[in-house]
């Protein structure tokens, strides 16, 4: 993360059972439960078995109004119980259109493993340590090609520079445990300018 950033420059929204706290102190950032037109960044954690509360719906209309960056990442994915599609579905209703640069890999057991990217086509293996990066397999490709072309059109109709704007959501999946994720959290915090 930016070097000069400071703490309270990344504020931290979601219901408890999204662990929002093991969010904030990942990120170097702050649990909030209001709104402060100075935020760098808003992070809204969402466990999808939950659902997303009154508060957070709230939160998140309040900070429209200062066109603060935005990033959603999804949590507890272990879980099983509902997934990153769902809680992009659920977030796409009642916050805003968000945008969702990587789905969701799962291996044998159901369990997420890796990420693909909607972007380049290529899958980040996080069941090793560093995460591999390899290709994309044809039947994946293939699986993907409709989530690929809406991020395509979204990510080029708002331009470049939309996320850092405050106009473009990527909805990221994260288990913080395994590292999923955590590298794609911390390259869009990366594009503010603190």
């Amino acid at each position: 993360m930016n070097s000069t950033a400071s703490s309270h420059s990344i504020a931290v929204y979601g219901h408890q059972s999204a662990a929002p706290s093991a969010v904030a102190q990942l990120f170097n950032a702050h649990v909030r439960d209001t709104v402060n037109p100075h935020t760098a960044c808003a992070i809204f954690v969402i466990n999808p078995s939950t659902g997303i509360d009154q508060e957070s719906i709230d939160l998140w209309r309040a900070i429209d109004e200062f066109q603060t960056p935005r990033i959603v990442v999804v949590t507890q994915l272990e879980d099983q119980e509902a997934d990153f599609d769902d809680a992009v579905m659920l977030a796409n209703r009642v916050f805003d259109h968000m945008a969702t640069p990587y789905l969701v890999l799962h291996d044998d057991a159901g369990l997420p493993c890796a990420l693909i990217s909607m972007a380049t086509m290529r899958i980040t293996d996080y069941t090793t340590n560093p995460p591999l990066e390899g290709a994309c397999e044809p039947e994946h490709e293939a699986l993907v090609q409709e989530f690929r072309d809406e991020y395509l059109e979204l990510t080029t109709s708002l331009g470049e520079d939309a996320f850092a704007a405050g106009v473009l959501f990527p909805a990221i999946p994260l288990w913080i445990d395994k590292g999923l994720g955590v590298d794609i959290v911390t390259t869009y915090l990366n594009q503010i300018r603190y």
